[in-house]
């Protein structure tokens, strides 16, 4: 795992941007790059040049500009990759309200999911008191070296968030300070990401995310409408989800296939729910969205490998049909079944 801490005075044309020596802390490379004032913030609209005598490069004139982002990314050698999902936001009407909405104020930290190119990085750490920021993909990080060269208040991790304790930042990076995220997700991974952060318990102010309008449709969707799933149960369960905004599919470079949504979960403070075994009771809710065609009963029992009579008399205990489908129960229901399936099985 490699870290880039993009703590950088402006420098002026004397001083050319340097890496200084990797230092190696808990088992983590961390190299700082210093020094480099070539570049300031392309939101700004400017455009700087150093002296050509003394080898500089010229700023990045504006994120939102297509001809600018694919000449930096061809200065760099960068192609998208499908695998990732990559599609960077330009639109530049969007950023600022991802920040306003997304908590980016003082007082505030930010946590960061896909950097990208640093557009939304960069309308973030103007009013954030501090961002770190998560980049999955190690050849990015030059560009953002430069895209935010201007911000004291940015740390890059190149890392999947997938596999960072959360924690840590917390502790190390955010005393203090309130904390949101904001992130704009692949499809890929929208919902491992969003269950990671809902199940991590960490006192997130609000978690806002960008995803495809499908995926914003279902992880919104209400208990007891036809849209629900698995993941719709346990959102619903950590948090009060709303639709903040629309994103036609034109904001993005490459253009995408579909159009997508802002979103923003509002976690609990208590969670109003006691189900006796919570860890069984997210098995039984993955369980019984399996086999969307079965109702609730033959999707629980084929599941969790669990005689059909057995889960038939649970749900018969809790007032519910044997032909019910999973997504016409309500959480109270779902908690219920849970618990009196869970009892039967002792």
């Amino acid at each position: 795992m490699v870290i880039y801490s993009l703590s950088l005075p402006l420098a002026d044309a004397s001083h050319p941007c340097r890496c200084e020596a990797p230092v190696r802390r808990a088992g983590k490379l961390i190299f700082r790059l210093s020094g480099c004032g070539a570049y300031r913030s392309a939101a700004r609209g400017r455009q700087r040049q150093r002296p050509a005598d003394q080898g500089g490069v010229q700023q990045v004139e504006g994120l939102s500009n297509i001809s600018v982002i694919r000449e930096l990314l061809k200065k760099h050698d960068f192609s998208f990759s499908k695998q990732l999902g990559q599609n960077f936001l330009v639109d530049p009407s969007v950023c600022p309200k991802i920040a306003e909405l997304g908590k980016a104020e003082k007082g505030f930290g930010i946590i960061e999911i896909g950097a990208g190119i640093g557009v939304l990085t960069n309308e973030l750490a103007k009013s954030a008191d501090k961002v770190v920021s998560f980049e999955i993909d190690g050849r990015l990080m030059p560009v953002l070296y430069e895209t935010l060269a201007e911000y004291q208040n940015v740390r890059i991790i190149n890392a999947d968030v997938m596999k960072y304790d959360l924690n840590e930042l917390f502790l190390n990076d955010f005393k203090g300070l309130d904390v949101a995220v904001c992130a704009n997700l692949p499809y890929y991974i929208t919902s491992p990401v969003i269950m990671k952060l809902l199940e991590s318990r960490l006192p997130f102010r609000t978690i806002t995310v960008m995803v495809q309008k499908e995926a914003a449709r279902r992880l919104c969707a209400p208990m007891g409408s036809r849209e629900m799933g698995a993941v719709s149960v346990a959102v619903n369960y950590f948090s009060v989800p709303k639709i903040l905004f629309e994103v036609s599919r034109g904001s993005f470079v490459p253009p995408p296939h579909v159009d997508s949504c802002v979103m923003q979960f509002a976690l609990r403070e208590e969670i109003p729910w006691r189900p006796t075994d919570e860890k069984f009771f997210f098995r039984v809710a993955r369980g019984a969205f399996e086999q969307r065609r079965k109702n609730l009963v033959n999707s629980v029992s084929s599941a969790l490998g669990t005689d059909k009579k057995i889960v038939s008399e649970a749900a018969a205990s809790c007032g519910l049909s044997p032909n019910v489908r999973p997504e016409q129960l309500s959480m109270e229901q779902f908690v219920a079944f849970s618990d009196n399936l869970k009892n039967a099985l002792k």
